[in-house]
């Protein structure tokens, strides 16, 4: 998978703490989802927008703010979060917002993931949506409402946005529309007058604007007879100021072969995208003149490329990035290069900066500065008056909590590979418990398996280090980010080399001093999930206790619950066929559990199924093991409430208490 980053720099500074008061919530204070959920700065540089949490379930506000001295905050929209939450709101001038609404509803087949656009003036006034409205004769609901794809500079309150549309049925009526697929309109947000910029295509699934209002790439995505996507994909171009599409090339999802493009570069009529080389991915760029005139951009010999830098309301490719032992940036631009040396003397230590809002002059920006030991910190700077004032912290239940140092590491496992993770020790420890002795310690593996874990504050690892706990996290072999043979056959496929080194990574952690057998854990979230359940059925008297958040717990039950959607062959070609799935089911296995075993999972999971951790804990009750599962209501993949956080977090900490003390 490729990213898009906003500017994401590499600085330095120090942070300072306190030490936390004794009647520190914990739970409370770690599961509290971020204060700044999204952040957006007007093109004039004067307004902000913020998306900000509800202190309870998954509702969110917008709020706007004048940069000014009193900074008043004025309520332009709300979300409850039953189910609709507000993912993301950009300026489309410097009073008006364009706004995507997303919420988990139900339908035949289970949970389904339903988005819509809202625009709304800065003063919560003039609401209206963008989306297309269905009528009465729509053959089928559109669950995607589309989506923003150019800001138009200097076009005020107007946007390049994708709309779905439908076909209506004719039954009854001779005046129905019969446009189907994803199409782009230019929309006036405050009229709702729109003008087609590209008729909608059924099989189109996505347009690349140059940041100036003109599409250049279009992917096409390509189905069997049956319409199910066979991961093969497209891409087509213009020639500039030409309406005829080209062959860009094709790109397979399932191999990573040929060229994806991401982002375009109308200066140089170049488009930037990814590409496979000795087995990693790099940065590569095309000439769209009609030569494909291809060049390599960047590329390493020890991990992926896999983000592009781009910078302002045009979305310009200043650099790209990348993560070793933490994440680097590379850029294109001199001067982006010169504001990062700047920054770095400002802020000093060592941080993770990223440009998170830029107005339409560049002189007026936002900025976000955080590290593994503070959860970050929203900054105003005036590039003109070289002032840099502080805005809002990402985390303020965290300010003054001493956090702990995320230390990368290499773990050596069984057959002499060293696989890199992160060591999280308890504040001040230095590997050794106050009385000495080797702590209590959870392995903590990524989700994915296509993803791999960072240098940075992890609320998750934080909490359990501030409990008293060690905590390693292992990018195991299948994680993504060190290229294809690093990735094998994915964690599914290859899930006994994936699971083999989460539990090598266990007994690293004894071996050096650090954990104490019988007090080791492991948690997970997804397929962090999975692989902690699995770890029993490959070693069951390794870890004491073992904590699952959506877990897949069956692969052949995973395969399945695609099968009415369009990626089902991926899905199956992804998870295979053959012993692993038997093997590699811990809900089959449960007769092999010695250790307690502990569920969290939303019962409106779109990624996961909520049937897959209730098998699992019918399979181990009817085996006799001890296990607890706790569903939430109405809760997706992610259980964003503050509330099932913070009992999430506190149920844990006690069940780990309890399981290490000898308590049931």
């Amino acid at each position: 998978m490729k990213y898009l980053f906003g500017l994401a720099l590499l600085v330095s500074a120090s942070g300072t703490a306190v030490a936390q008061s004794a009647d520190f919530d914990a739970a409370a204070a770690f599961g509290a989802r971020e204060n700044i959920q999204y952040i957006s700065l007007s093109p004039d540089g004067k307004h902000i927008g913020l998306i900000a949490p509800m202190p309870k379930g998954q509702g969110n506000v917008l709020m706007t703010i004048e940069i000014d001295g009193k900074q008043e905050r004025k309520l332009a929209l709300s979300a409850d979060g039953n189910p609709a939450r507000i993912a993301h709101c950009d300026w489309v001038s410097n009073t008006r917002l364009l706004c995507q609404i997303m919420a988990v509803s139900k339908d035949l087949e289970g949970p389904v993931t339903v988005t819509r656009m809202i625009a709304v003036n800065a003063d919560g006034s003039e609401q209206k949506m963008v989306s297309v409205r269905q009528g009465f004769r729509a053959e089928r609901f559109a669950y995607h409402g589309g989506s923003l794809i150019d800001l138009l500079p200097g076009d005020d309150g107007a946007a390049l946005v994708t709309r779905y549309y439908v076909p209506e049925s004719t039954t009854g009526s001779n005046i129905v529309s019969r446009r189907e697929g994803l199409g782009v309109d230019h929309v006036d947000t405050r009229t709702l007058k729109s003008k087609t910029v590209e008729y909608p295509r059924e099989n189109v699934v996505r347009y690349i604007s140059d940041g100036k209002g003109n599409i250049r790439v279009i992917a096409i995505r390509q189905t069997d007879g049956r319409g199910y996507d066979t991961g093969k994909v497209t891409f087509q171009y213009r020639l500039a100021n030409d309406k005829d599409w080209r062959k860009l090339g094709d790109y397979d999802s399932r191999t990573d072969a040929g060229f994806y493009p991401s982002a375009i570069d109308p200066a140089t009529n170049t488009v930037f995208g990814f590409e496979k080389k000795d087995g990693r991915d790099m940065v590569a760029k095309v000439v769209l003149d009609g030569s494909l005139t291809k060049s390599d951009v960047l590329q390493r010999s020890d991990v992926d490329i896999d983000g592009l830098i781009l910078l302002g309301r045009q979305r310009k490719v200043v650099g790209a990035t990348y993560a070793t032992d933490k994440r680097h940036a590379v850029y294109f631009d001199p001067a982006i290069e010169k504001l990062r040396t700047s920054l770095a003397k400002a802020l000093g230590g060592e941080r993770l900066v990223n440009m998170v809002g830029l107005s339409e002059d560049e002189q007026k920006m936002i900025v976000w500065a955080g590290s593994d030991v503070d959860p970050g910190q929203y900054y105003y700077l005036d590039r003109a008056t070289r002032q840099m004032s502080p805005l809002f912290p990402s985390r303020a239940e965290l300010d003054g909590v001493k956090l702990s140092e995320v230390k990368p590491v290499s773990i050596k496992v069984a057959d002499g590979t060293l696989v890199p993770g992160y060591l999280t020790l308890p504040p001040g420890s230095n590997g050794k418990g106050a009385d000495g002795k080797a702590l209590p310690a959870i392995i903590m593996p990524h989700g994915g398996p296509s993803a791999r874990d960072e240098w940075g504050f992890d609320w998750l690892a934080q909490f359990f280090a501030n409990r008293g706990y060690a905590v390693l996290q292992p990018n195991y072999r299948g994680s993504s980010g060190y290229g294809d043979s690093w990735y094998q056959n994915n964690g599914f496929k290859s899930w006994k080399i994936a699971v083999g080194d989460i539990n090598d990574s266990g007994r690293w952690l004894v071996s050096q001093g650090i954990a104490d057998p019988q007090r080791l854990a492991v948690f997970g979230w997804s397929y962090g999930g999975y692989a902690a359940l699995q770890s029993a059925v490959l070693d069951p008297d390794l870890f004491k206790a073992i904590i699952a958040v959506a877990p897949v717990t069956d692969l052949d039950a995973l395969k399945e619950e695609h099968r009415y959607y369009s990626d089902f062959k991926m899905v199956q070609q992804f998870v295979g066929s053959g012993p692993h799935i038997a093997e590699g089911s811990p809900n089959r296995h449960a007769a092999n559990f010695k250790a307690p075993v502990l569920m969290f999972h939303g019962d409106m999971d779109v990624n996961v199924g909520v049937a897959a951790s209730r098998t699992m804990a019918d399979a181990l009750g009817k085996a006799g093991k001890r296990n607890e599962l706790i569903v939430y209501k109405g809760l997706d993949h992610y259980l964003e409430d503050n509330v099932v956080r913070q009992e999430m977090l506190a149920k844990s900490d006690m069940f780990l208490k309890n399981t290490f003390s000898g308590g049931k």
